[in-house]
């Protein structure tokens, strides 16, 4: 005897218990949602620093003037290493066998020609083989020794006069400017979209190639029934996830402070979730293998992942792009986790992206449901 929707209920509960119970028995997903929460993000949030770190850099002074002393101190950690002091003959040595990434040369009668207003040269060697830190470093250099000669001169000459506008800068958000605040905040987002979508897809391909799926259309169910089952497991499973990273690897490891609601997070989270585990179930009615699901995800998920916003910002992207990622739910649930997160951003915030991630994911799952209606039909 039925009681309303309560068989349902109690199907959709069975069934995703069932599949609780076979990524139990899966230890290369087990270590792959392990490996992603903890070990990825550490090295996301510090193998590859944006910012300019522990940069080695050599000091040829050639003039041992106050001045050039005052230049040879202002290069200290964690920017740079603590410079070393070399010959003029040592410089190409040492470039040459890669001690160095910059070499910075202080002319003789550097601080007489300064004072004499004569705009001395200052040469700056530097290894462009270390892409990223010659890039960015060049610059810190240049502002470095702009500064440093400035005031020097300012002191020197007993100059009073002050400059009509002084610019105070503060940094909200991230005061230090600390790369691991923002990397692994940023892996964390990307990683539960990957993870869920990887699960989900191939717990449905899984089923599929062992014959499962047959056991299942003989039983009581509906479409609808084993998909919702799904969706909950697999988004369960990468909810937990995620907060237990969020509390020992983010907070406890890496010392990020989270500004706002952990909870409304996990609730946002558990909206995208839905979204992003009907999108995986969508991927594999489409694809025919594993392989073929491994391929068609990564045709998905890069453009998902950059162009949401997270590693871009989206203003910076064309205004069609931008428009046409309105309809992903990853740039919702990226706007609303680096609100929530970074800037501690309550629900009247970040109420629109949780609507616009309600509205895709209920477009994905009712798609998702076509195609595995249509898939089920055409194995009956």
């Amino acid at each position: 005897m039925a009681f309303g929707p309560l068989p349902r209920l109690s199907h959709v509960l069975r069934l995703g218990i069932k599949e609780l119970w076979s990524l139990r028995r899966d230890p290369a997903m087990l270590v792959l949602i392990a490996y992603i929460f903890t070990v990825a993000i550490y090295a996301a949030a510090t193998a590859m620093p944006g910012t300019l770190n522990k940069a080695a850099i050599a000091i040829v002074d050639e003039d041992a003037s106050p001045l050039s002393a005052r230049i040879v101190a202002s290069f200290y950690p964690p920017q740079f290493l603590t410079p070393q002091l070399i010959t003029l003959a040592e410089a190409d040595a040492g470039m040459d066998a890669g001690n160095y990434t910059f070499v910075l040369d202080i002319p003789p009668d550097f601080q007489r020609d300064v004072l004499a207003g004569r705009s001395p040269a200052i040469q700056l060697n530097v290894d462009a083989t270390r892409m990223s830190q010659a890039f960015t470093g060049s610059g810190y250099i240049q502002q470095i020794v702009s500064s440093e000669v400035g005031e020097f001169v300012q002191r020197t000459r007993g100059s009073s006069s002050v400059t009509p506008v002084e610019l105070v800068m503060r940094n909200r958000f991230n005061p230090n400017l600390s790369h691991e605040w923002f990397g692994s905040l940023m892996e964390i987002i990307n990683s539960v979209t990957m993870l869920s979508i990887i699960l989900t897809g191939a717990a449905l391909i899984r089923e599929r190639e062992h014959g499962t799926i047959e056991h299942l259309l003989v039983m009581p169910v509906t479409p609808a029934e084993i998909m919702l089952a799904k969706v909950w497991s697999m988004g369960l499973v990468v909810l937990i996830a995620e907060a237990i990273s969020l509390l020992l690897i983010v907070k406890g490891a890496l010392q990020v402070p989270i500004e706002g609601s952990l909870s409304l997070f996990l609730g946002v989270t558990a909206l995208h979730l839905f979204s992003t585990t009907s999108m995986g179930i969508l991927l594999a009615t489409i694809a025919r293998s594993m392989p073929q699901f491994g391929m068609l995800m990564l045709l998905v998920l890069l453009p998902l992942e950059m162009l949401s916003g997270g590693s871009t910002p989206r203003e910076s992207m064309p205004v069609l792009v931008q428009n046409l990622m309105l309809f992903a739910p990853t740039t919702h649930f990226t706007a609303a986790a680096q609100a929530i997160l970074y800037r501690g951003a309550g629900l009247e915030i970040v109420w629109p992206q949780m609507l616009g991630i309600v509205a895709s994911g209920s477009a994905f799952f009712a798609f998702a449901l076509v195609r595995f209606r249509r898939t089920i039909s055409q194995m009956a």
